[in-house]
């Protein structure tokens, strides 16, 4: 580490990363489009009959999802039209390896995917491409079970969740025939399906599956080099932090029940109903909500595609948990967000509410995540108020990136009084209503991403320099870009165990947390 002017110059072992124009992965394709809009289990333009091509591999594409056109909200968002992205991975395929067949199918889960091995018997298929378009549909699990040579691909900010989750129990089980490819970049699709070649050579699957790893280590650029910015952090002791999360409470919503839980790291945690939440909403200020409303609107880069009522309701919603807060002698909440509005148990969506808890100091945690919220509240504890950004992450090998990404973020991420960064205000992702944020988070700073779990005793860690923001219209709003410090490929290895979600927070936390995990008896487990 050395000095450079002001800011702090830290290299990586490596040459500097390449830059790589961001590919649109969706490029239409209209002149297939119409083909593609079939239902599950219509088999999409095959192009010839069992046998008909003589020596030619046969490949089954699996495209796993909802639907060709997206009519439920998820990851990318609802209406979501896939067909043009599928219709473009078709064509690229097949003008690129004129000796292979491939045989594109819709497929919603394991019932569609069972269906397809029982016809794929008769149709002599050699292997299969499955691709993780929609986050949780199960159709890799099957699919792996036939023995035959599987290449996994990631549909970035549609399948990606689930892609990190279910590729991870394939390394972790040591699984020989599946190879995987999370990449927003075509040639490295490209490369990933040319290791089929070695099992129409007579190689093993066990050849294929280190095949692949080959393919994406190649494409994965060097280390990156970085002068990075300042960012001193003053923590609390060990001791002083324990004491502190003692006295704090975490409330969660969760659904129309109330109880007392069990502490997380020493946290208390109530958990309330729904209507004690809608029912502060309800009888939160009018006018203080319209003050609210009215600064969120001046104080934001753009408001898109969001009314002032829905602002009006969101502040409503912002006044109702602090209160709920106050009345608890609590300063984090998580809450069901998107059960509680669909079931339309609460009537506004609360990121924005969260968004500007977590600038004051407090925690406001999405989808009722207690894990995540106790590790947004500890650190925060400990590093003076600094806010974590709860995110749901993508792994980009092209970029050698990691990407933090949730429709909730602070814009003063360096504590209540340090400085703010700018944000949007748009709907929230998935379904396109309510209110959101997209915050444009700052670059070349050192971040820490943490997740804790009780019952283990244990604090997931990683660090990871931050590059900027993804502006990609897909998934939710704030995407923050980072490159991980470390073995990327080690990355994906936690996401079956420890779940989706991670907590960043901006600063070097590792000795603060390795501190607080000796005083407390956890362990640190660093996944990068």
């Amino acid at each position: 580490m050395k000095k450079k002017g002001s800011e702090t110059c830290i290299s990586y072992p490596g040459k500097n990363v390449t830059n790589v124009t961001r590919r649109n992965f969706i490029t239409s394709c209209s002149a297939c489009a119409a083909c593609l809009a079939l239902k599950p289990m219509s088999f999409i333009n095959p192009s010839a009959s069992p046998g008909n091509n003589g020596e030619k591999m046969r490949i089954r594409i699996i495209y796993s999802l909802h639907g060709a056109v997206q009519s439920q909200p998820d990851w990318p968002n609802v209406g979501f039209d896939f067909n043009p992205a599928m219709a473009n991975i078709n064509t690229t395929l097949k003008n690129h390896f004129q000796d292979i067949e491939f045989i594109p199918v819709l497929a919603t889960g394991p019932e569609d995917a069972e269906k397809i091995i029982v016809q794929d018997v008769q149709e002599n298929i050699d292997g299969y491409l499955v691709y993780q378009m929609n986050c949780w549909n199960r159709v890799i699990q099957t699919i792996a079970k036939t023995g035959k040579p599987v290449l996994y691909a990631d549909f970035q900010y549609g399948g990606s969740g689930g892609f990190l989750v279910y590729a991870s129990s394939f390394l972790n089980s040591k699984t020989s025939n599946v190879g995987f490819v999370a990449s927003s970049r075509m040639e490295d699709l490209i490369a990933a399906v040319s290791c089929f070649e070695i099992v129409k050579n007579g190689g093993t699957d066990a050849g294929f599956l280190k095949a692949t790893e080959k393919a994406r280590f190649d494409s994965t650029p060097a280390a990156g080099h970085y002068s990075m910015r300042p960012n001193n952090i003053k923590s609390l002791s060990p001791r002083e932090c324990i004491r502190r999360l003692g006295n704090s409470k975490i409330i969660a919503v969760r659904d129309q029940n109330a109880r007392i839980a069990d502490p997380v790291m020493g946290i208390p945690v109530e958990y309330i109903p729904f209507s004690e939440v809608n029912d502060a909403w309800s009888k939160a200020d009018k006018e203080e909500a319209g003050k609210i409303a009215g600064r969120w609107q001046k104080s934001a880069r753009e408001v898109i595609d969001v009314s002032y009522e829905t602002l009006l309701t969101s502040a409503a919603m912002y006044l109702g948990m602090k209160s709920v807060l106050k009345n608890h002698g609590a300063d984090a909440i998580t809450i069901n967000c998107l059960g509680g509005y669909y079931g339309e148990h609460i009537h506004a969506y609360p990121c924005l509410g969260f968004h500007e808890l977590c600038n004051e100091g407090l925690v406001g945690a999405c989808e009722c995540d207690v894990n995540s919220t106790a590790t947004m509240l500890a650190f925060s504890k400990m590093t003076g108020g600094r806010p974590g950004f709860i995110s749901d992450p993508v792994i980009d090998t092209s970029k050698r990136q990691i990407i933090y990404a949730h429709c909730v973020a602070p814009n003063k991420v360096f504590g209540p009084d340090g400085k703010t960064n700018p944000f949007r205000i748009m709907t929230h992702s998935e379904d396109r209503n309510g209110a959101s944020v997209q915050s444009i988070l700052p670059a070349r700073y050192m971040t820490t991403t943490l997740e804790i779990n009780s019952d283990l005793k244990e604090i997931l860690f990683h660090q990871a320099v931050s590059t900027g923001n993804d502006p990609d219209d897909r998934a939710c709003r704030t995407k923050l870009c980072a490159e991980p410090i470390g073995d990327i490929e080690k990355l994906f290895t936690m996401w079956e165990k420890w779940g989706w979600h991670r907590v960043t927070f901006y600063g070097d936390l590792k000795e603060p947390v390795y501190s607080l995990a000796d005083a407390i008896g956890w362990k640190v487990i660093e996944e990068a």
